[in-house]
């Protein structure tokens, strides 16, 4: 007798079947280590303002200055060694973008779940404000809250779910409510059981594969949003520069030559972005039974 494979193992089996979907996840994987490793890794910690030197500012890649060391990237125009702004910045830009999705998940997903198993006029009333926030941009609704509250990481988490929880809350609602209708779920709510146990326990589990999904790609979503927001100066201080932060601190100077104080930083985030989608893109297949093969 043949022994049933156990489901995560199934999932991996098809996952690599896409090579592309395996070297994204090699590469995100890979930043996300040397974002960990940047304080052991990086020559240079860009946060202590007192090793930095300005006659060092705005040097090649090559560049060795006047701590020893060679600047590989080069450096900015505060005299930071790029490589090690950027792996700094790395770890500033998953925080956020983690961040910000694990909790415009728990909150989307709440209120979607809660509109689908409610019903009526509440349910009607939490979609309809959430369908008037889907009418404008996220950028222009970060952006606004992002200018209101000011400068910081606990501001500019919270304007990242401001402006990402309601695509979560919308995923959930359309699978909560083709959940509630069917046979399980009614044998579940003709015992006495609490609803929490019925949304938590029955509901939540079988809407999780689209929400997999969309938390994959409103990860990849924060970060780009997070580096807007710091690259139009309305994100973290210049204290914390994040990637998006690095590319502003050097687009002045890209019509002078000194190109690789904001291309370098502007690749590394384009390549973590892209990763990132390439392995949501591969879940989704895998989850969406009309694209299995």
């Amino acid at each position: 007798m043949m022994r049933k494979e156990a489901p995560i193992a199934r999932f991996w089996d098809e996952f690599r079947e896409s090579r592309i979907a395996v070297a994204a996840l090699v590469v995100v994987a890979l930043m996300i280590g040397v974002a960990l490793l940047a304080p052991l890794i990086a020559p240079q910690n860009p946060y202590d303002l007192a090793n930095l030197v300005l006659s060092d500012a705005r040097r090649p890649p090559g560049y060795v200055g006047s701590g020893g060391y060679t600047h590989w990237l080069g450096t900015d125009a505060q005299g930071r060694d790029l490589l090690s702004a950027i792996l700094y910045g790395l770890r500033i830009s998953l925080q956020m973008g983690l961040v910000a999705g694990a909790f415009a998940f728990a909150i989307g997903v709440t209120l979607g779940i809660a509109a689908a198993y409610l019903g009526g006029r509440r349910e009607a009333f939490i979609m309809r404000v959430i369908d008037l926030q889907l009418a404008f941009p996220a950028i222009l609704l970060a952006l606004v809250i992002s200018a209101l509250l000011g400068q910081g990481k606990a501001q500019l988490v919270t304007a990242l779910v401001a402006a990402q929880y309601a695509y979560f809350a919308r995923t959930a609602h359309g699978a909560a409510s083709a959940e509630r209708g069917k046979d399980y779920v009614e044998a579940a709510l003709s015992t006495p059981l609490p609803a929490r146990q019925v949304i938590w326990r029955h509901i939540l589990p079988n809407c999780l594969p689209p929400l997999i999904v969309v938390a994959t790609v409103q990860v990849a979503n924060a970060i780009a949003l997070e580096a807007t927001l710091s690259f139009l100066g309305v994100g973290l201080p210049v204290t914390e520069p994040s990637l998006g932060s690095l590319i502003a601190n050097g687009f002045q100077y890209m019509l002078s030559g000194r190109y690789w104080i904001s291309i370098y930083p502007g690749l590394a985030l384009i390549l973590l972005i892209v990763a990132i989608n390439l392995v949501g893109d591969q879940i989704r297949d895998q989850v969406n039974p009309r694209l299995k093969r």
